[in-house]
């Protein structure tokens, strides 16, 4: 068992915490800093626009303090009119001054509020339409899919379940980077930034309410903990965890993990078939990609096919599941299909190629 210790544990949950919080797929829009800035120069180019206007008339303004109007006192009446301040010591005089005023100034005053003043409602309008759209996500989700991790395995196996019709918005992504979790959110998902190993994390996945469960994160002993603290708030999911040692495969069986990858092993027969026949090993590196060439899927037996053997359907059989067992295809006990089988099959993928979901529970190993 190649496991670390508890410190060892700590330390990596340690290295991870960050504050989590969850992130909704959203549209593609302009930084924040950017927007600010092109307020700011909206409002800069109001400003002279204003005390341009005011110069151009100067003959028609009076300065308290000192008479003719110059430059300066153009900017700076144009200034604290457009903040409303107003001290009174520049004032239009004359009728074509006032009429400015009126027509010009006033409008220009008006803009450079709602510019200013927008940007601020801008912000809390944004906040809250964030937090209407988090409550109702949350209110909303159900029977979802979980995916703890979203490096090459999460996303290979996210991608591979989504190319059988699951929705991308039935998918969380749990991972403890922000940079995978605004990755994952570009492509459609909802993400929550966090260390999936904590309870608290994964309740804002809202994982007591998935009905399964991806366990693919870098390391084994993340995988175990990850586990176990799911399979404590979720009863009835159905996890799946990769690995990367088959000795600690165990250990995630009794976790709580319904199924366990090797991810390793399985790359090495992978190779190792090649090695030994690279038209086999084709064939199944084609098989495991789901969407293209050749797919192995799960399907629930047609009324049409009750009573009939293996050799008597339109598809290619491979194994029957029957209650918990799993039936090869030249297993002598399967004889005749029954309406509850489901067959596991090789076709040709289509467009129009779905794997039925089973939501059932996998049998104990």
């Amino acid at each position: 068992m190649k496991l670390p210790g508890h410190d060892a544990i700590a330390r990596q949950a340690g290295e991870h915490l960050v504050t989590h919080r969850v992130q909704l797929p959203r549209k593609v829009v302009e930084r924040p800093i950017r927007q600010v800035v092109k307020r700011l120069i909206m409002a800069l180019v109001v400003l002279v626009a204003t005390a341009l206007v005011v110069y151009a008339d100067r003959e028609g303004y009076r300065d308290s303090s000192d008479g003719p109007v110059d430059l300066l006192d153009a900017f700076y009446y144009a200034t604290v009119t457009l903040s409303t301040t107003g001290y009174g010591d520049i004032t239009p005089v004359s009728d074509g001054a006032r009429l400015t005023n009126i027509l010009v100034i006033t409008p220009l005053r008006v803009l450079f509020l709602i510019i200013l003043v927008g940007t601020t409602l801008e912000v809390l309008t944004e906040r809250t339409r964030e937090e209407w759209r988090l409550n109702r996500w949350r209110s909303t989700l159900r029977d979802h899919t979980v995916v703890i991790g979203f490096g090459t395995k999460g996303r290979s196996a996210i991608q591979t379940v989504c190319a059988t019709g699951l929705k991308k918005e039935q998918v969380v992504v749990v991972d403890p980077s922000s940079k995978v979790i605004d990755a994952a959110t570009a492509e459609g998902y909802a993400g929550v930034i966090g260390d999936a190993t904590r309870s608290d994390v994964l309740k804002r996945a809202e994982v007591h309410k998935a009905r399964q469960i991806i366990v693919a994160p870098q390391r084994d002993d993340t995988s175990v903990l990850v586990t176990l603290t799911a399979r404590q708030l979720n009863r009835t999911a159905k996890i799946v965890a990769a690995v990367r040692e088959e000795e600690n495969a165990p250990l995630l069986k009794q976790s709580g993990a319904d199924a366990v990858i090797t991810s390793s092993g399985a790359a090495g027969r992978l190779l190792g078939l090649s090695v030994l026949s690279p038209a086999a090993g084709m064939v199944m590196e084609d098989l495991i990609q789901q969407g293209s060439g050749l797919d192995l899927v799960e399907r629930p037996v047609v009324r049409g096919e009750v009573g009939k053997t293996l050799r008597e359907t339109d598809d290619l059989v491979v194994s029957v599941v029957r209650g918990h067992r799993v039936l090869g295809y030249d297993d002598p006990s399967v004889g005749t299909l029954q309406l509850t089988d489901r067959l596991i099959t090789i076709v040709r993928a289509t467009p129009e190629t779905r794997v039925t979901p089973d939501i059932r529970p996998l049998p104990p190993g």
